[in-house]
C-alpha cells in the first residue's frame, strides 16, 4: 500500500507539473498575442508614441502582476497610473480592444467607455470601434452620452421615463432618417 500511494503521489505531481507548464505556455502566447495588438492600436489610438504590457515577474508567469507602460507621442516611457486621465482612458480603450482581437466575438458591449474622452479621442475610438467591427465581424453596443459617438453609430435606441416608474424605448436607425431627410429636403426644393 505504502509503494501504491508513493506512486499515487508522484503521478500527481508530475501531472500538475504538466498543467503548469501548459499553462504558463498558454499564458505566455496569449500575453504576447494581446501585447502585439495592445502596441498596434495604442499608436493608432495616439497617432503616434509607443507602449508594451510587461509582466513584473518574469520567473512565474502565473504569480506575476501586469504592468501597462506607456510612452504618448513627445512623453517618455512610463507607468500608466504616471498619465494624464485623458491618455490613462486612451490607453485603457487599448488594452481593452488588445484583449478582445486576441479571441473577437460577434457582440461586444461598452458601457460610457467614451465618457473620459474628449472630442478628438472619441473620434478615434469611433473610428476604432468601425474598424474592428469590419475586421472582427463584431457588433457593438455601445451604452453613451456622448453626441459624437452617437452621430457615428448606426441605430440608437433612447431610454425615456416619461411618468415616474414606467420606462419608453425610441429607436432610430440613422441611415433610415437620412434617406428620409434627404428625400424631404428634395421634396421641400421642387415645392419652392
Amino acid at each position: 500500500e505504502r509503494d501504491d500511494l508513493i506512486a499515487a503521489i508522484e503521478k500527481l505531481r508530475n501531472g500538475i507539473n504538466q498543467l503548469n507548464r501548459e499553462a504558463r505556455a498558454r499564458l505566455k502566447a496569449a500575453f504576447d498575442e494581446v501585447d502585439k495588438h495592445f502596441q498596434q492600436l495604442f499608436v493608432r489610438l495616439f497617432g503616434g508614441g509607443g507602449a508594451h504590457l510587461m509582466l513584473t515577474d518574469a520567473d512565474d508567469p502565473l504569480e506575476a502582476g501586469l504592468e501597462i507602460m506607456a510612452s504618448p507621442p513627445g512623453k517618455k516611457l512610463q507607468h500608466l497610473s504616471l498619465l494624464s486621465g485623458g491618455e490613462q482612458a486612451l490607453t485603457a480603450v487599448a488594452l481593452l480592444f488588445a484583449v478582445f482581437l486576441t479571441n473577437p466575438a460577434p457582440i461586444c458591449v461598452l458601457d460610457e467607455v467614451d465618457a473620459p474622452l474628449d472630442d478628438a479621442n472619441v473620434d478615434r475610438f469611433c473610428k476604432l470601434l468601425e474598424a474592428i467591427g469590419r475586421h472582427a465581424n463584431t457588433r457593438f453596443l455601445v451604452i453613451t452620452h456622448h453626441r459624437m459617438t452617437m452621430a457615428r453609430m448606426n441605430r440608437l435606441f433612447g431610454v425615456t421615463m416619461a411618468e415616474r416608474g414606467v420606462s419608453s424605448l425610441v429607436s432610430v436607425d440613422l441611415h433610415q432618417a437620412e434617406v428620409y431627410s434627404k428625400k424631404e429636403q428634395t421634396e421641400l426644393d421642387f415645392t419652392n
